[in-house]
This record gives C-alpha cells, structure tokens and sequence, in this order.
C-alpha cells in the first residue's frame, strides 16, 4: 500500500527533525540526565515538527536502550511507538474530543499504572481547541499529576491556551523550517525515492510551503504525480500557480486606473466558477512581490513566482510607488476580511477593484469613499444613497411615507395649522413589526421590554403611539431615562425621529390584557386560596 511522503519520512530520532536544533538539543538533554518535566507545550506553525517531537520524546523517555537522549529504535517499545501500536502514548486530537466528558475519562486514566513502560505519555494535538470546562477539567490533573504520567500538549493558536494551563507547562517554540534545510531534506527524499528533483524545483517548493516541511512533502508528492523528472514547470503545474496571465491583467488595469477592465476580468473568472476569495488572496501574493522588489535586490529570495512571472513584476514595481502598493494591499485585505459577511462575493470583488482604480495618493487605505478622481474620470460615493433608501424602505414597509419639500422661487406661503385630532385607539391600525421592535427592547432594556408583553403600538403621523397592558410600566417609564431610550431604539429602526406616548389599555377605552405583573399576582392568590381550600 502507497504511503504519503510526509508520513513514510517522518523522522524518528531528534537528529532527524531540522531546524530545530533549540528544542530538540534541549529535550535530549533532559532526558539523558533524567531530569524532564511533567508537562510540555509545544507551539508553532504547521508543519513544524510539534507532534513529532513529542513522539519522539514518548520514544526515547521510556527506550531502555536510550544512548545520549535517543531512542534506540530497535527495542520492543520503540517499534510499538513508531507502529502506533504502544497502549503507554495515548494521543489525543482536541479537535474531535474537546468536551468535558472527554478529559474526565483522561483524568481517569492517569491514575492507572504504564503497562510496558516507565511514563504514560499523553500527547494532545490541538489543544487549543479544547473547551473552557475542558481546561478546568485538565488543570488540575496537569498541576499535580502522578510521577508516571507526562503531559505534552501541542497547539498552532497558543494565544488561545489559557495561561493558567502555560504556566504549568514548559513551553517550546518550533520556529519555521528555514528554505535551505527544506531544499536539502527534500532533495535527500528525492534521492532515496530514485526521483530527479531540480534545484530551481526544490527552491519553489520550500518557497510555496512557507515553513512546512509537511506542506513541502504534500507538493513533492503531488509533483510525482505528474512525472518523476521534477522540474520548475512541474512544481508549477502541481502548485496550479501555472497560468495565472488573470493577475497579470488585473494588476495591469488597477495600475492604469481602467476600472471597466479590471471588473469585466472579474466578472470573466466569476463566470468560469473561480473562488474570488483564492483571487483576492493571489493578488495580495502578487503585490506582496512588487512591494519587496521596491524594496531592493536583497531580499529578492522571499519572491514566490514563476521565473517568467518575475519580469513582469519587474516591469510593474517600475511603474508603481510604495505608497500605492501599501494602498493596494490595504484596499485588499480589507475586501478579504468583508467576505465572510458579504452576500455577494463578486459584487465585493468589484466594489474593491473600482476603489483599487480610484485610489490617489494621500487618499487612506481604509477609505470607504475613493478620492476625488480627475474630470475625466470623476468617480461617484453610493453610501448616502444606500443609506437613504434603506430609511425609505422602513418607512414605507410602515405606512408611512413622507415626501420632501417642494423648493420653489416664490417665498413660501404661511400654512394654517391643522386642529390638533384627538387620538383615538379604537381606529389604529397596529404595527406588524412590533414584536420585531419588541424584541430590539428587550435586548436593549429588559427590564422594560418585559412590561411590554400583550401590548401595541401604531404611527399617526409624526406620533408613535403604544398601548401597554399595566399602568405600571407607564410609571417605570416616567421614573428614569427608559423613555428615551425607546424612542432612540424606535428613531434607529425608522430612520425617523417620532413624538412618543405611552397609554395604559384603560386609559383609552380598551379592554385591558393582563400584564405580567398583574398575572403573577393573580397566581400568587390563586395558590395561597388554594391552600385554602385544602386546608
């Protein structure tokens, strides 16, 4: 059966893991001295050589045949460890068992005896996903736990640890895989494999991988597919970083501020089912090259592209300022983070390319209104207008629609002010989206949304009327400042200011409901004459 690369060539030994040799020289130590710690916290980013090391460790801290920190790789208890097989290395994946119930049958387990080993070993892989009750559960296992049992959690989010279980622990930082040592382990992989790995491919995968050497191994992997003679348009093709003229064009059209043509582009891929949040992200890649070659020859090794790629981003960075490359990759990362909420990808996707166009210097990345284009290419703030015919559509969903003033030449004539008409309940037509406002209340002010349960409400022309079932919530409203709080909840769902009153049911002749104070009242007497009775 076919195995993986990153699985067949896992290292075994501390000498095996590269790049780092802090951790690895550290823990070596430790255990050939006997001095190790009961719990250890392994972080970084993927790809690193967390999990691995921790296995070793479960390895060489129980080997009998241990030489300098080693395991010997040849007793009994190191091939049951490299088989998966050794019932004394429990892992865990935290990911999967993060509940309570979960770290409570661990709890339980600590307190049996190895079976063929000195140290039960418990390794949990993302640990960072555990829950809060999960972390309590473990806290105080991991403060004091039994001398056989070792703890070694592992996680890529260590900020979301709680420092109360980082205090209890020794805490590694695997650093990312430098290219060089990926260059070398992968052409060490290539060699063993009998495969022809060319220099200039090896360098683009350690680049693409970005650190990993799991990820490095995974595109090897991938390469092999397409041929066994690896070269860079191998690695190209695998990566599917071949033919990306689209980022070409677009990039092309924001630097001659063609907005037309930089939205058609994206329409065109929108249309063949390409992912514009993978777009977004390559093109943030590819302004990321033209910001380093702006930035000078020496740090031309961090470019990720193809070598007929770097000519034309040479071309580019000529005719672009820092300044608009930050602004680009701004205006970008900005589209990115609004994917996540936006209904319509491509409609983001285009609103960011016409910013893009219309950026000019001195103008704030995080600008929602583009700068003040030239005559010719004069561009337009749609926000108020949005903003406006959002009030337009709660007003009219209400009933209430209001026209604006006609301007005329001639001064404007006196108007007769209409009599004032009493308001008459009977005749009100109530409002569908009160229980929609209600629940804004009782999110809002609890304490007064839950008087308003059985009531009503209407809009007689500039007035918001609302009918309560008790008097009591009318005497809340009075005491404090509940009363403007409602009409600015009422004002922001209108988009409307609104004269307010509040009646009680009674007060203007209709049969009254319940109110909830009034209802716990009336079961409190309906108990106690119960009781009553049976008495």
């Amino acid at each position: 059966m076919y195995q993986a690369l990153y699985r067949k060539w896992r290292p075994m030994s501390f000498d095996d893991v590269v790049s780092q040799p802090h951790i690895t020289t550290t823990l070596r130590n430790q255990i050939q001295s006997g001095k190790t710690a009961h719990a250890y916290l392994f972080t970084g980013s993927r790809g690193t050589g967390k999990t691995t090391c921790a296995r070793i460790f479960a390895k060489a801290v129980n080997c009998p045949n241990s030489v300098d920190g080693e395991p010997c790789l040849e007793c009994e208890i190191c091939k049951s460890a490299d088989a998966g097989t050794l019932s004394d290395m429990i892992e865990i994946d935290a990911a999967s068992n993060s509940k309570v119930d979960d770290i409570r049958e661990l709890r339980e387990g600590v307190n049996y005896t190895p079976e063929l080993c000195r140290y039960k070993v418990y390794i949990i892989d993302e640990v960072h996903m555990l829950s809060a009750g999960a972390f309590n559960a473990l806290l105080k296992t991991m403060e004091e736990p039994p001398e056989h049992v070792k703890f070694i959690l592992a996680t890529t989010e260590v900020h979301k640890v709680p420092e109360t279980i980082v205090s209890r622990c020794q805490h590694f930082d695997f650093h990312r895989i430098r290219t060089e040592d990926i260059v070398s382990r992968l052409s060490y992989i290539a060699e063993q494999e009998k495969l022809t790995l060319h220099e200039d491919a090896a360098q683009l995968i350690a680049r693409l991988s970005d650190g990993g050497m799991r990820d490095a191994l995974s595109l090897l992997d991938q390469c092999v597919a397409y041929s066994e003679d690896i070269t860079i348009r191998t690695v190209s093709d695998a990566a599917g970083i071949a033919g990306r003229d689209y980022l070409f064009d677009i990039l092309s059209a924001v630097l001659k501020q063609d907005a037309p043509a930089a939205i058609q582009k994206i329409d065109d891929l929108y249309s063949m089912s390409k992912d514009l949040a993978v777009l977004c992200s390559e093109l943030i890649s590819q302004l990321r090259n033209i910001m380093i070659l702006k930035s000078g020859k020496g740090a031309r090794e961090l470019i990720v592209c193809l070598p007929e790629e770097l000519e034309r981003l040479e071309q580019m960075a000529s005719g672009v300022e820092l300044e608009a490359v930050f602004a680009y990759i701004g205006i970008l990362q900005q589209c990115s983070e609004r994917f996540a909420r936006a209904r319509n990808k491509c409609i983001e996707m285009e609103m960011c390319a016409v910013r893009l166009c219309s950026w000019r210097p001195g103008t704030p990345a995080d600008s929602q209104q583009s700068a003040a284009a030239a005559p010719a290419a004069q561009t337009v703030n749609l926000a108020p207008i949005f903003d406006r015919l959002s009030k337009l559509e709660k007003a009219l969903s209400s009933g209430q629609a209001f026209k604006a003033p006609v301007q005329t030449e001639e001064p404007p004539k006196k108007q007769e002010r209409k009599p004032l008409v009493k308001f008459d309940p009977r005749s009100m037509t109530p409002l569908n989206e009160w229980n929609e406002i209600l629940a804004i209340i009782n999110e809002q002010i609890p304490s007064i949304g839950a008087f308003l349960k059985n009531s009503s409400a209407c809009i007689e022309g500039d007035m918001f009327y609302v009918i309560a079932a008790g008097e009591f919530v009318k005497k809340l409203v009075e005491r404090g400042d509940d009363a403007a709080k409602l009409k600015q909840i009422i004002s922001n769902y209108y988009g409307k200011n609104f004269g307010f009153r509040l009646y009680p049911a009674k007060d203007v002749g209709i049969e009254e409901k319940k109110d909830p104070l009034s209802e716990l009242a009336d079961r409190a007497k309906a108990a106690d004459l119960e009781v009553e009775i049976k008495k």
